[in-house]
């Protein structure tokens, strides 16, 4: 019979423990056993995370997350940060801090040193030693909160501390850093270092240590270029040693793949300052992969009932407005241009272009599913800091879709539209997806609730038929519409977000758009915007990131190059290339002008999928010798038999 005083607490299994009234999470661990009361780093309570000092409340449902469970990562990370931040304040005195989250991966904070200094990357081993050092002294996280008066006291010294409560008194969610309230929480790890956290933390820092700091980058407060420049440390932390020497392995494949460097040395794309930020010219060579890229997307549409159109590259204001991008994203356009008497606005978008298509003329409940399709070229001010070659642009194309179709139609239409989605990517090699769903927003939306519902229900049930594994992020839909997300895991086990596919209950009512139903009602459609590549340049950075600038065949500049072992094999060889070019190859030859085994080099680092080399026996036999990327050599090989061979595996998307 439990005592008046006494708590009931619900572990996983569904079993329950009676502690005393106070018990915190250590004691709950400590009466299970001394391996969980020794693991255990946070306890989830209710679903919400604590830390483990903290009080359990009665009746509450608890589980403990230690370094085995994936979520770990983000309280050892955000742990960790709060290390650099004590380490670097000890360090630099006089300095000051801003917000310190963990992120994918990571963790990093920001600093303002004193007298405008900066950190050297010299600096980071020396913090580095530091906070091994703190971690070692295995120092208690204490909590403790305080009214927000004698907050900003404790802040007095840190301005950013004390803007951080200031936005989240006014409603903003402060980055996270701090919760809206009476009372502000900290963190003591010494009575000479406190830092403001909405927490939870690890028990000490003797259960940190497996981190790196990585660099050090200039970031604008809270991401506004209007704010002050501050200095941030990114580090990376993981749950143990092995995990953490894997990323640090993938981090050095990872930049072997920068796309920006593959497609300087394959001579395909390059970024002239003349230029500007995020504005790329394709070489001969990329354009071709581009093109072969398009045309295969062109190729599919053209198969999947798609209608092609085609939208200028400027449109008037009042377009812009009707469809509110003057309003939420006026922001990211560019300027505008005054022209003959009205105002001009670069396309960050096709979308509404799509509209005025479908608006042309009367539709029917007949026409529908309307599926119109663009590779459109759109223009985004993105801030000079966040532009990153292919991935992250200023002018790309999208391969744009727009299906209108009724809402009796809405979920057969997503499940084909997923179909067609993931068959192409895997077309071009990619096989493991992930997807996340983003359901209604909670404050603010637009249609009503059959509308919402029948929409989230078709999304889901295309993932479902489709086996993918998603996730389900709720209220994390635009205020438009729900959508799914499509991710793809490359060669070495990063995620990219690729494919969209995403409801909207907005335009079709901003536009006025309509359709005569069966009863002769005037009704409006529903909408689906659909981005299978997300835009060509980042699709094309992510393949050549992927297969590491080893294009599979059919997407490879040059399939076949020629090398004749002399000049008394040129004519051969040349009598090669004509037969290879006449079923369609892309092929080349590089004459005897210098040594066999420099060439073949160069070819390899071009990373050509097939090098043949002839010579005298090639000659007299009227075959070659077959080099293929990553297999041994083939002697003999009958140029018939070889250019069969090649035709059939380009032919074979599926089999790439």
């Amino acid at each position: 019979m439990l005592a008046m005083s006494d708590i009931t607490i619900t572990l996983p299994d569904g079993s329950e423990r009676s502690l005393p009234e106070g018990a915190t999470g250590t004691t709950l661990a400590e009466s299970i056993g001394p391996g969980l009361a020794k693991a255990a780093l946070v306890v989830d309570v209710d679903g919400e995370p604590h830390d483990l000092a903290a009080p359990l409340p009665d009746h509450a449902t608890v589980k403990f997350v230690t370094d085995r469970d994936p979520e770990a990562l983000e309280h050892l990370r955000h742990s960790t940060a709060h290390v650099l931040a004590q380490a670097v304040l000890e360090m630099w005195p006089g300095a000051t801090f801003a917000g310190g989250p963990a992120i994918d991966d990571g963790f990093y904070y920001d600093f303002e040193l004193p007298d405008g200094a900066t950190f050297s990357e010299d600096d980071l081993a020396a913090i580095d030693a530091r906070m091994r050092e703190i971690i070692a002294a295995d120092q208690t996280f204490e909590r403790f909160e305080l009214p927000v008066p004698e907050a900003k006291e404790l802040m007095a010294a840190h301005p950013y501390k004390q803007q951080f409560m200031d936005l989240a008194a006014s409603g903003d969610d402060a980055d996270g850093e701090v919760s809206a309230g009476e009372r502000i929480s900290f963190y003591r790890n010494t009575p000479a270092f406190v830092d403001m956290c909405r927490g939870p933390h690890v028990p000490s820092t003797g259960r940190l240590g497996h981190f790196k700091l990585m660099r050090v980058a200039g970031a604008y407060f809270r991401g506004s270029e209007k704010n002050p420049m501050l200095q941030r440390i990114y580090g990376t932390a993981w749950a143990n040693k092995k995990d953490l020497a894997a990323h640090l392995h993938r981090l050095e494949e990872a930049i072997k793949r920068d796309h920006r460097r593959l497609a300087h040395d394959l001579d395909l794309v390059s970024w002239p300052e003349e230029l500007g930020p995020g504005l790329a010219v394709w070489h001969p060579k990329g354009a071709l992969v581009r093109k072969t890229m398009e045309d295969y997307s062109r190729f599919r549409h053209e198969h999947g009932g798609y209608d092609f159109v085609f939208s200028p590259h400027i449109a008037k204001s009042v377009l812009w407005e009707t469809s509110g991008h003057l309003d939420f994203y006026a922001d990211s356009m560019y300027p505008p241009m005054e022209m003959d008497g009205a105002t001009y606005y670069p396309k960050p978008m096709n979308c509404p272009f799509h509209v005025m298509v479908y608006r042309s003329q009367q539709r029917s409940y007949r026409d529908l599913p309307l599926r119109l399709f663009e590779l459109g070229t759109v223009y985004r001010y993105e801030l000079s800091g966040a532009v990153h070659g292919l991935l992250r642009s200023r002018g790309f194309t999208q391969d744009d879709s727009h299906i209108f179709c009724t809402l009796e139609q809405v979920e057969e239409e997503l499940a084909s539209l997923l179909d067609f989605v993931l068959d192409v990517l895997r077309s071009f090699g990619f096989t493991d997806f992930q997807a996340k769903l983003s359901t209604r927003p909670l404050e603010k939306s637009v249609g009503d609730d059959k509308l919402w519902e029948l929409a989230t229900n078709g999304l889901r049930a295309a993932l479902d038929a489709h086996g993918l594994d998603y996730i389900v992020d709720d209220g994390g839909g635009a205020f438009y519409g729900p959508k799914i997300d499509v991710d793809v895991r490359d060669a070495i086990g990063r995620s990219w977000q690729l494919s969209t596919l995403q409801l909207d209950f907005n335009l079709p009512e901003r536009f006025g758009i309509e359709y005569i139903a069966p009863d002769g009602t005037r009704q409006q459609p529903v909408m689906i915007h659909r981005a299978l590549f997300g835009s060509v340049e980042r699709f094309f950075g992510v393949l050549l990131e992927h297969y590491a600038g080893a294009l599979p065949t059919w997407l490879a500049p040059v399939q076949v190059r020629v090398l004749p072992v002399a000049d008394a094999h040129a004519d051969y060889a040349s009598e090669v290339l004509s037969s290879l070019k006449a079923v369609g190859l892309r092929a080349d030859i590089v004459w005897a002008d210098e040594s066999l085994g420099n060439r073949i080099r160069k070819a390899k680092g071009e990373k050509l999928p097939y090098v043949l080399v002839v010579g005298d026996d090639d000659v007299a036999n009227g075959t070659v010798g077959v080099n293929a990327r990553g297999n041994d050599v083939e002697r003999d090989v009958a140029v018939a038999a070889f250019t069969e061979r090649v035709t059939a595996e380009v032919a074979d998307f599926r089999g790439v």
